[in-house]
């Protein structure tokens, strides 16, 4: 996997940024607290979120800022994606209000389904990617100060052996179960045995047969009393229908005498309301002639032409409508008019506003017209100014090439000349660590024979020097000594030599770097200096123009004026009208008030005829009603007769004894019955549950054999479950040592590089991880035993180790994220940088695609492929990014 570009805007310290990143060792410079590390905090985010940073997403959104967006694209197995995140303040906090993620195939929406897929892509949530290519600032030793269970389940984890002991304890989980099923179904098995013996001792077949018999006899005697109930419920009917007989006739025969009093007393109230209406027929005659009357005296104050016999309601409604309209045009007239009193004031005004505000414009452009002219003579101070500062600056550059008069190398060759020294230094080095590792073993040889002469034996082959010619061999010995001595002494000044060089060429390159330094200030400030020049003149400019406007505006403002004088002359125009109009409106209204009574009146004296003939009308009908009555009154007291005649006592009588006898009978036989039925109830309630034991019994014994299968199935898959946990054991261990063997040799490659000239020897990595470090002297130590530089960079080596098993993978390459470095030196001395330097080119070597860095120190920036320094302005407290040449400079001037 390849970053490629991260865009951020409003991400925590920074406004916006888009920085481009390529493969190979990049550095991220810059002072502390400059936001070096939110850079890398935004890659992570962008792929899992703010939950693994151990952060909140109101933490991600910059002060004062309303949403944050990250954009991230990345290239992983050959395939381009881009994973964009937008965080919103919703309320009191804020929330994920878009997470997106272009593959090469689809579109992924969604954080938790982004997160997962993202997880799948690289193989690692986000505690691996943590623990493997990440490592954060101040977590350098997590991995060494872990206990050992949490290293374990870390690199388990990374080599995705954790599932495998996911997969055991999942078996392990199933095996309990299926055990805990298995005793509860042998325990449920014991029961169905005990319920089973004890329906077989009670003889339930023969108890059922028993009460069958005697739920025989007791329905035998129900059914008799039930034919005799029946008997006695007819003859109980048959009285009580005689009686109903007999009630019905009273009731008709008093529904009857009711009806003809009834039908008397309605025939005297009708008669009476045909008085009243008669009354009231001479009212309606009487208002009729007093609204003739008042129909005539209003006729005469109206212009219409009828008489008072001939005119109608539609007549007067038409003529108000005519009027109407006239004092609806007067009105709009009226309207149009006090609409132009209201607009041509209103103008009035607003002319004068505007000629107010065309005079202040005219004054402010005379007072901008100073103030420009004040401008251009501060841009002209500003253009000499600089003219001052760029012949300070091609003063500095003389003095910086003066710097290579003497010097081997023209300026721009001051690198390569410094890389040609540190070679020629690296060789003489190597050649004094051999020459001292010589002169150690010739020393050693030289004792080792003088030893032996002392002790009267040869030096060279250990038998008695009596007689022995080989004694000379000490001379040559010690001669070899004396020249090794010489020839180290000769390396040790050809090293002091090449080390005064060095000092000298670093000397040049930093001159070389300030000389570039300065030429790229002299193009700033001549761009500058031409600015200021341009603003001069375009500052005159503007003014003349300033001056320009005014005059404009002043003569503006006098036209809005005598504008304003001719919209007051046309108001005073239209109020005169407005008087004329009022008059006019107030005649109409009195007319449209006399139309509407006559409108009235008439209306009035049409309703008082029509109450009068619905009058007369009424007591004809009411007359015809009563009429009627006395007809049905006749046919009632005619019927009341023959139902009188008809009514015999005796019969009723008998009826009722009848009735009675059998009521009583019944009330007897249904106590009698109740207490059979009870008796019937109690034999089937016996039968039911003697029937359910029976099946009862054939379930129980069902379920009994069915739950032996069930225990002995049980018993076969506990013991599946337990070779199924033990195979998911044993594949963990055996690949746990696969992978302990494997990082152990990468681990001793790695610790070969940065400890190999050092005190010690290898290391040795148990199957729990645990980590062993051999000094030469074959003393052993503990990682935490080292110091705090040297337990840094075990840890970084640790690191890297894991990263290459990774990247090379049990069975086959794997693609995996940068290797991600922040602040890695905090722990580290200058001698320990210079081989933290050599690990990370090292891992380069090795084909890690792409490696960044967050550091402040020279030596790392200057192993950089690509440099990126970040700076935050002290002002807005928000950071940029800037890279190349720039980024150079920035980091030399820090």
């Amino acid at each position: 996997m390849r970053v490629d570009r991260l865009r951020l805007r409003n991400f925590k310290c920074y406004e916006d940024a888009d920085v481009s990143l390529d493969s190979g060792v990049t550095v991220i410079h810059g002072l502390n607290g400059s936001g070096k590390s939110s850079l890398l905090e935004a890659c992570f985010f962008a792929l899992y979120g703010a939950t693994p940073l151990d952060r909140t997403l109101d933490e991600i959104v910059t002060i004062g800022a309303e949403e944050a967006e990250v954009d991230l694209w990345f290239t992983h197995a050959g395939g381009s994606f881009h994973l964009h995140r937008r965080v919103r303040h919703a309320g009191e906090r804020a929330s994920t209000a878009d997470c997106t993620l272009e593959t090469p195939d689809d579109t992924i929406d969604g954080a938790r389904d982004v997160r997962d897929y993202v997880v799948d892509l690289l193989r690692m949530d986000a505690d691996a990617f943590v623990n493997c290519a990440y490592v954060r600032q101040g977590e350098v030793n997590k991995l060494i100060n872990a206990s050992p269970g949490e290293r374990q389940d870390m690199i388990d984890d990374l080599l995705q052996l954790g599932k495998l002991e996911a997969y055991r304890q999942r078996a392990e989980k199933a095996r309990r179960g299926v055990q805990a099923v298995r005793d509860g179904r042998a325990e449920r098995l014991d029961t169905l045995d005990e319920q089973v013996a004890e329906l077989e001792a009670r003889d339930l077949h023969a108890g059922l047969n028993e009460a069958e018999t005697e739920l025989a006899a007791v329905e035998d005697e129900i059914e008799t009393f039930e034919a005799n109930r029946e008997q006695a419920a007819e003859t109980k009917a048959d009285a009580e229908r005689v009686i109903e007989e007999y009630a019905d006739r009273r009731a008709e025969l008093d529904e009857l005498t009711e009806t003809v009093a009834d039908l008397k007393e309605q025939i005297t109230e009708t008669e009476r309301e045909r008085e009243e209406l008669a009354d009231a027929v001479s009212t309606a005659r009487e208002r009729v002639e007093g609204l003739d009357e008042r129909i005539e005296r209003l006729l005469a104050e109206t212009d219409i032409e009828a008489s008072p016999d001939d005119v109608t309601v539609e007549t007067v409604r038409e003529r108000r409508a005519v009027v109407a309209d006239e004092r609806d045009d007067v009105q709009d007239a009226h309207g149009d008019c006090r609409t132009t009193i209201q607009t041509r004031a209103s103008e009035a005004e607003s002319k004068r506003e505007r000629a107010a505000e065309l005079a202040e414009r005219a004054a402010e452009a005379c007072e901008r017209a100073v103030a420009l002219d004040g401008e251009a003579r501060e841009a002209a101070e500003r253009v000499a100014e600089a003219d001052a500062r760029i012949d300070a600056i091609d003063a500095e550059r003389g003095e910086l090439r003066d710097a290579f008069v003497d010097a081997p190398v023209d300026p721009g060759e001051a690198e390569s000349y410094r890389e040609s020294i540190r070679a020629d230094l690296d060789d003489v080095r190597e050649r004094e660590s051999d020459l001292k590792g010589d002169l150690q073993a010739a020393r050693a040889a030289l004792a080792e024979a003088e030893e032996l002469r002392d002790a009267g034996k040869c030096p060279e082959c250990g038998q008695s020097v009596e007689g022995s010619p080989h004694v000379d061999a000490i001379d040559e010995r010690r001669d070899a000594v004396e020249s090794i001595e010489a020839d180290l002494d000769a390396v040790r000044e050809e090293k002091a030599a090449l080390e005064a060089d060095l000092e000298r060429a670093n000397e040049l390159v930093d001159a070389e770097s300030e000389l570039e330094t300065r030429t790229e200030r002299r193009a700033d400030v001549t761009d500058l200096r031409d600015g200021h020049a341009d603003a001069v003149e375009s500052k005159r400019d503007e003014a003349e123009a300033k001056r320009d406007e005014a005059a404009d505006l002043e003569e503006r403002a006098d036209a809005a004026r005598e504008a304003a004088a001719e919209a007051d002359a046309a108001a005073d125009d239209a109020r005169e009208r407005l008087g004329e109009l009022n008059g006019r409106i107030a005649d109409l209204k009195d007319r449209l008030e006399t139309l509407d009574d006559l409108a009235d009146a008439l209306a009035d004296r049409e309703s008082a005829a029509n109450d009068r003939e619905n009058a007369r009308d009424r007591r004809t009908d009411l007359e015809e009603l009563n009429d009627e009555r006395r007809e049905r009154l006749a046919d009632a007291r005619e019927r009341k007769r023959d139902l009188e005649a008809e009514f015999d006592e005796e019969r009723l009588a008998e009826a009722r004894t009848e009735r009675d006898r059998a009521a009583e009978y019944l009330e007897q036989v249904e106590a009698k019955l109740d207490e059979l039925s009870e008796r019937r109830d109690d034999v089937r309630d016996r039968i039911t549950a003697l029937k359910k034991d029976i099946g009862t019994l054939e379930d129980l014994r069902e379920k009994r054999d069915a739950a032996r299968e069930r225990v002995e199935a049980l018993d076969d898959l506990v013991a599946e479950t337990e070779a199924l946990e033990a195979t998911y054991g044993d594949l963990r261990g055996e690949l746990r040592q696969r992978n302990v063997e494997k990082l152990e040799r990468l681990l001793n490659e790695t610790f070969d590089l940065v400890y190999g000239n050092d005190s010690y020897a290898r290391l040795e990595l148990d199957g729990n991880y645990e980590l062993t470090v051999y000094q030469k002297d074959g003393e052993t130590l503990r990682p935490d035993q080292l110091s705090g530089g040297e337990r840094a960079l075990f840890n970084l080596s640790l690191r890297c180790a894991v990263y290459r098993l990774l990247a090379e993978g049990i069975d086959g390459a794997a693609p995996l994220p940068p290797l991600i470095l922040d602040e890695p030196t905090v722990f580290l001395d200058s001698g320990h940088v210079s081989r933290l330097v050599d690990l990370v080119e090292s891992m380069r070597d090795l084909g890690v695609e792409q490696i960044l860095v967050v550091s402040h120190d020279d030596e790392l920036v200057g192993a950089a492929d690509d440099l990126l320094h970040v700076e935050k302005d002290a002002t807005s407290n928000r950071s940029h990014v800037s890279r190349g040449v720039d980024a150079a400079a920035a980091a030399t001037l820090d």
